[in-house]
């Protein structure tokens, strides 16, 4: 009986909950300031059971790729978060807008943590969607045998994981790398190094951790001098101040960094010597490239990282999409095939300043980038896949209408009376201190259309952080079908070793003994192949 009791006084009580606990708070109303979405189309039913239709139709229609991919292009947009994409749909073009890659038809969902932390960085993931296995934090190309900094574990070549990369040139493919960050940097050292510390750049770096830089080979030497790095076709990036000695004037008047008195963009022209090889440090001298005549390519066009493409100088600094270009062009040649990452860096970098102008932008070149290379190669040889390495804070938040500016406020106050960004990061410098009466930053007195504004942020740290969240693989292709449902992230490189026929694991689409199931589209053909040669039989 008191149980009954208690029962219906609960009852009544959430019956009489007031209006502010309600559901109708919880949950959006049109605003008093509602404006009809301009689209006379899509306040209509049959606008949207069209294009759903149509979507379905396409899906329906869809027949696997299953040739051997004789060229494997791997974009990799660096934090290119899911809430990124959104974002820069609206930036590009608005809410149904789509880039150039989600036009893809075939999709996954990619889990990026490391061995050891649950939100990864870029060298522990390089390392897993470039070499086919997971590893820890802040290390690259080698196994989660190796600690971080972990100097004499790094040199035993039984902790090092080869990349695709290598699995290419093992096949006697071109290969190469485009970036807009550092060439040595974390995600493009996944490609052709093996650190214990992802910040081993150049010797400098090593010799000012305490470490022994004649033990611990730098990253920077690793890509000039070992056997990946040296047989690259192209590099294409920043980071000269890393192949330069102290003391050493770059191209643009920069310091070098090293050591150890070595040069390595002389030693890269001694050992291309015998080669059609061209050093490069401008975009004047990248567009006049001949591909026929050149081999080899090694491209620093900046001290640092490439600047972001909303700042460049444009006589001097080269596009994602320009680079890109190039090295398809340059790396075409080989008849047998080859392998190109491309890493749109500087997404991650604008994130990081929490400045989502910059962050978009480069999001929006890397949308360009891969659609040049989709119109230059051809989708029965070439396996194009794009993924991200991990997400970062920032979110799309508030109830906006269609058609609000992403970069803008939401359009109301929030409940203190002070309007909020659409854009907001959970952590980062774009944190302020309240007022002295204790109120929130008013926001309208900023600048939001200042392309390093600072968007605003929950508690505050010099740098915003990664997220933890999954990120999107979307492929094109040979065998791009295979790229389905929910995976590690260290399963992307051998996919695309299977497509190509890469890889030491002999499950292949070259291989004859492995259980692929043959598809639909290949029994057709098999069945139709023997019945025409049934019926001309009866006719011998």
């Amino acid at each position: 009986m008191l149980k009954f009791v208690i029962l219906s006084i609960c009852c009544l009580l959430t019956e009489a909950r007031p209006d502010h606990l309600s559901d109708r708070v919880m949950h959006p109303h049109p605003k008093k300031s509602f404006e009809k979405y301009n689209s006379n189309e899509e306040n209509t039913a049959d606008f949207w059971k069209t294009n759903a239709i149509k979507t379905l139709k396409q899906a329906v229609a869809a027949e696997h790729n299953t040739n051997v991919a004789k060229n494997v292009i791997l974009f990799m947009g660096d934090g290119m978060s899911i809430p990124t994409l959104a974002a820069t749909r609206v930036y590009m073009g608005g809410e149904n807008f789509e880039l150039s890659f989600e036009k893809f038809p075939y999709t996954a969902v990619s889990k990026t943590y490391c061995v050891n932390y649950q939100v990864a960085d870029s060298a522990c993931t390089a390392t897993a969607y470039l070499g086919g296995v997971k590893a820890n934090l802040g290390t690259v190309g080698v196994t989660a045998s190796v600690d971080w900094e972990d100097c004499n574990a790094m040199t035993n070549t039984s902790n090092n994981v080869d990349s695709i990369a290598q699995w290419a040139q093992v096949k006697g493919k071109s290969t190469g790398f485009v970036t807009t960050a550092r060439v040595t940097h974390a995600s493009p050292a996944g490609v052709f190094g093996h650190s214990a510390q992802r910040d081993w750049e150049t010797d400098t770096d090593i010799i000012n951790d305490g470490k022994n830089a004649s033990v611990c080979t730098d990253l920077a030497t690793q890509l000039v001098t070992e056997d990946v790095g040296k047989n690259l076709n192209v590099i294409m990036g920043g980071g000269r101040y890393a192949f330069l000695p102290k003391g050493t004037k770059g191209d643009e008047d920069d310091e070098g960094y090293r050591s150890d008195g070595v040069n390595l963009i002389e030693k890269w022209k001694e050992l291309k010597e015998s080669e059609q090889a061209e050093y490069i440090w401008n975009r004047e001298q990248l567009l006049a490239l001949k591909p026929e005549e050149t081999d080899y390519v090694l491209g620093l066009f900046e001290s640092d990282h490439c600047p972001f493409h909303l700042e460049r100088d444009e006589a001097l600094d080269p596009t994602l999409t320009e680079m890109t270009e190039a090295a398809i062009n340059i790396l075409s040649k080989n008849s047998e095939g080859y392998f190109l990452f491309v890493e749109g860096a500087r997404i991650d970098m604008g994130h990081h300043q929490a400045m989502a102008h910059l962050a978009l932008e480069e999001t929006a070149e890397f949308s360009r980038a891969i659609e040049r290379a989709v119109n230059i190669t051809s989708e029965n040889d070439t396996l194009i896949v794009v993924t991200a390495d991990h997400a970062h804070t920032m979110s799309i938040s508030g109830y906006p209408f269609r058609g609000n500016d992403i970069l803008g406020t939401e359009g109301e106050a929030a409940d203190d009376g002070l309007p909020f960004t659409t854009i907001n990061y959970a952590n980062g410098p774009g944190y302020q201190q309240p007022s002295k009466n204790g109120s929130r930053h008013n926001i309208s007195e900023d600048d939001l259309s200042n392309i390093e504004y600072r968007f605003s942020a929950i508690f505050p740290l010099d740098s915003e952080t990664h997220g933890g969240d999954d990120v999107l693989v979307f492929a094109k292709g040979p065998w791009a079908h295979l790229f389905r449902g929910v995976i590690e992230q260290n399963v992307i490189p051998h996919i695309m070793g299977y497509a190509s026929c890469l890889g030491d694991s002999n499950v292949t689409a070259c291989d004859d003994n492995n259980d692929v199931p043959v598809s639909a589209g290949t029994v057709f053909t098999s069945i139709y192949v023997f019945v025409v040669l049934a019926l001309g039989c009866l006719f011998i």
